[in-house]
């Protein structure tokens, strides 16, 4: 029998519907996979299962039984438990206070701090995250906050547990452990449900896979022998051969030069070119600081050393001269640095470029149309115009940050992480989009955890390892086990690899 069942649920926002008429069920000790594009239905039908949202038709059952959750904390009390994809987490709070926020432990009339620290540190001890309990929210890595999601959740023994894209944010080794904890908690009997765009993840830790499409349900099929090729084909109804466009040739003029760049603490001594109509792609390992580098380069970091844009040399902590100089920087951060999540679409995307629709006063009819353009351009759906950006899904969040990067009219765009959190068709489209701005003469500087995205879209590598450049990769020498053995300090194996 399903632990919880979802039967002939359907949704609607106002007058528009968003699912369907779907069909899902958790089944205790297994592990079901939901996938999608964004905008698909997939969070609408976990926030219903997690007593977050109501349907408008259909009906749930907890055991067989037909229930009802008036919110979440009453879906929790029954047992049902959702990490979120965005954390829901209190910043200015420590690590061991979210763990046990709104159910803590008491010795008598005072907390029991002791204990509470004691069970924070075996929670995270389980997922291999050996942050200090004491340590605020605020000052952890985005990984880091990820796990103590986790622990909390871990810590509620859950017998339903709802994980949205759990491991966006983390490293391979992060992931390993967490999966290794799904599969713990699978043999407890605990029903998972599991929604990641990383297919490989899914066909390593899915018993089941339910694919949805448009808000409605278009197959549910056992792992086994449900390839990551027909998964993703299942997603956006059509052929997925081509994932990476043809790489265009860089021409010889060289627009950007950066020596002998350090940034305190973070990279020491970085020197890199790039040439006009190259998509270079930046590896390494997390906390190489290739993200450190990109951003003092744009301005965003104190740096010391020299950056030339065109040849001439541009002052280093002003993302208003990068910006003039035709350089601009797309944050791997879109919610919390690169978009206003409670501001208009409009607002969103002229603000890097506000000049141009006027000084003293804005002209509205400018920017309607620039957004007009822009909804056409990147294929930025949205059901209302009016919506604030925080309601778009993330592949749109991040077409919507392309789109307001690319109207400064830059010449150099710096995109860290371009797909993370995004589904297999929007990453087509956001490779294609590159493809295209190369192919247009302007320069890309791709910053990557995904190997195979590294590798699908550049010219040339350039490895990070521990803050300094480790290597840079051509042709035939851009390779997985090439750029890892970089990013590690491993010496090379042949002459030929060199």
């Amino acid at each position: 029998m399903a632990a919880l069942e979802a039967r002939g649920v359907t949704r609607s926002f106002g007058p528009i519907r968003v699912l369907h008429g779907v069909d899902f069920s958790l089944i205790p000790g297994e592990v079901h996979a939901l996938i999608g594009e964004n905008g698909a239905g997939k969070s609408t039908t976990m926030k219903i299962l997690g007593g977050y949202l109501s349907p408008t038709e259909g009906a749930l059952l907890l055991d067989g039984q037909p229930v009802s959750f008036a919110d979440q904390r009453q879906a929790e009390d029954a047992g049902i438990l959702m990490i979120h994809q965005e954390f829901n987490l209190a910043l200015q709070l420590t690590v061991e206070e979210n763990i046990f926020l709104g159910r803590e432990k008491r010795r008598g009339p005072f907390l029991d701090q002791k204990a509470m620290r004691a069970e924070a540190r075996d929670l995270l001890s389980r997922l291999d995250c050996h942050v200090d309990p004491r340590t605020p929210i605020r000052d952890l890595s985005v990984p880091n906050r990820q796990m103590v999601e986790i622990a909390r959740a871990l810590g509620r023994k859950a017998r339903v547990l709802i994980m949205d894209e759990p491991t966006a944010v983390l490293t391979g080794r992060e992931t390993d452990v967490l999966l290794e904890q799904i599969a713990r908690l699978k043999a407890q009997g605990t029903a998972i449900l599991y929604t990641s765009h990383k297919l490989d993840e899914i066909a390593r830790i899915s018993d089941r896979v339910t694919v949805l499409r448009d808000g409605a349900h278009i197959v549910t099929r056992t792992a086994e022998g449900f390839s990551e090729h027909a998964m993703a084909e299942a997603m956006v109804g059509r052929d997925l051969t081509d994932l990476y466009p043809a790489k265009s040739q860089a021409q010889d003029d060289v627009v950007l030069e950066v020596e002998g760049l350090t940034v305190p603490g973070r990279v020491r001594d970085a020197s890199f070119t790039l040439r006009r109509g190259e998509v270079l792609g930046f590896a390494g390992l997390v906390g190489a600081g290739r993200t450190e580098l990109m951003e003092g380069i744009a301005g965003l970091r104190p740096a010391t050393g020299t950056v030339r844009v065109n040849g001439k040399t541009i002052r280093l902590g002003s993302v208003l001269a990068a910006r003039e100089a035709g350089l601009v920087y797309l944050t791997e951060d879109r919610k919390e640095k690169g978009l206003l999540l409670g501001k208009s679409l409009t607002e969103n995307l002229t603000l890097l470029a506000l000049d141009r629709f006027g000084r003293l006063s804005i002209d509205k009819r400018a920017e309607d149309a620039a957004l007009t353009q822009a909804i056409a351009d990147f294929d930025i759906r949205v059901k209302d115009r009016a919506m604030v950006a925080g309601s778009l899904s993330g592949g749109n969040q991040q077409k919507l940050l392309l789109a307001k990067t690319m109207l400064a009219e830059p010449q150099i765009v710096i995109i860290d992480e371009p797909t993370r959190g995004i589904d297999i068709g929007t990453k087509q489209q956001i490779y294609t989009f590159i493809a295209a701005l190369a192919a247009e003469g302007k320069s890309v500087i791709v910053v990557s955890s995904e190997l195979p995205e590294v590798i699908g879209l550049s010219t040339r590598v350039v490895v990070m390892g521990r803050g300094h450049i480790a290597g840079e990769l051509t042709g035939d020498q851009i390779t997985e086990d090439a750029i890892l053995r970089r990013a590690m300090g491993v010496k090379e194996m042949t002459g030929a690899e060199a």
